[in-house]
């Protein structure tokens, strides 16, 4: 057979045409065919009937998809990919994203963008919507660092951006928040600042106990300790941790916030109380956001997520599951420090 009328013999039945025989969901019907749970006997011998009818095989369709997806540079053909976001709201969604379309554009890679707002519901009709469009993997990008709290069940590769799957089998690519709360402490060590106070993010999320965990090694490689803590998410937390601060008489030379938004109102405060930023006090921020980095003053220095990076990191690792070679595991994209006026060096 040519390799033609293999393409052709590939197409001819789809999941969702056996999914509709039988009268069950694209993802029930994947589930059933690959002996998954959660699926009664009764529906997975219905499915298995409409498949066999249909002459429909899951395994020699994926291995076809795989080759007709991935080729040489010389013998590339164009395919699809989805990418779902679970809420494009967040604000790094869109940095992630400009690195994943990079990446697939240039593997001839067509990508459908859905988004499903935070609703469970709508996550998984995007799935399924994508998976009708005939896409060769799935690409999930979350708002925020914990994992992504709906289960995916597709029979093409997946792979997690930003906030990591539940299942340490999968393949997901997230930020380094240990390295970022390190990076910022040596940083302020750098600058001649040893007394070093933080102020944390909601306890809720997992990316303030990274953050906060790597700042703690760094001072306890140093032989120092914390100088304070504060913790929450918002500008105006910022300030207040900032008076809390002053008002239980740490003595501190430098601040880490957790984000640029706690920064920016934590330098207002330091210098309402006539701490100067940052000759008396050095202020650090997280995640490099274009909003609050260029518009504190002094301009705030931060440490950037290489959200761009990340995406196009993930975007790689979908492409080489649909090429046959999955990776797993969480893969952490390295952190960088972007030096503005706030933590200059001690004369």
């Amino acid at each position: 057979m040519s390799e033609g009328e293999e393409e052709l013999n590939v197409g001819a039945v789809r999941l969702e045409e056996v999914a509709s025989a039988a009268n069950v969901s694209l993802s029930t019907a994947s589930k059933a065919l690959r002996g998954k749970p959660h699926v009664s006997e009764k529906t997975r011998i219905r499915v298995i009937d409409a498949a066999r009818r249909l002459g429909y095989s899951a395994a020699e369709a994926m291995a076809s998809m795989a080759r007709l997806s991935v080729r040489d540079s010389h013998g590339m053909q164009d395919f699809r990919v989805g990418i779902i976001g679970v809420d494009m709201k967040g604000v790094f969604s869109p940095t992630i994203l400009i690195g994943a379309e990079n990446a697939f554009q240039a593997r001839s890679a067509a990508a459908l963008l859905f988004n499903a707002s935070g609703n469970e519901a709508l996550f998984h009709s995007g799935i399924e919507r994508m998976l009708v469009q005939g896409v060769s993997g799935l690409l999930i990008i979350s708002r925020c660092t914990d994992p992504v709290p709906y289960y995916v069940d597709s029979p093409v590769p997946v792979v997690y951006a930003y906030g990591p799957s539940r299942d340490p089998d999968d393949c997901s690519v997230a930020q380094d928040n240990v390295e970022s709360g390190c990076l910022a402490v040596r940083h302020l060590l750098s600058c001649g600042r040893t007394r070093i106070a933080i102020i944390a993010g909601d306890s809720e999320y997992s990316v303030t106990h990274e953050r906060m965990r790597g700042a703690l090694k760094a001072l306890h490689d140093a032989g120092l300790q914390l100088a304070g803590e504060a913790r929450s998410w918002e500008a105006e937390w910022g300030r207040a941790a900032a008076r809390l601060l002053l008002n239980d008489g740490a003595a501190f030379d430098a601040v880490i916030c957790q984000n640029d938004v706690l920064a920016r109102g934590c330098i207002e405060e330091l210098e309402r109380n006539g701490c100067r930023v940052p000759q008396d006090v050095a202020v650090i921020g997280h995640d490099n956001s274009p909003d609050y980095v260029s518009y504190a003053h002094p301009l705030l220095t931060s440490i950037d997520d290489n959200n761009e990076m990340l995406g196009r990191q993930a975007a790689l690792c979908l492409l080489d599951a649909i090429a046959g070679h999955p990776h797993h595991g969480v893969e952490r994209v390295p952190v960088k420090l972007i030096q503005r006026e706030s933590t200059l060096p001690l004369d």
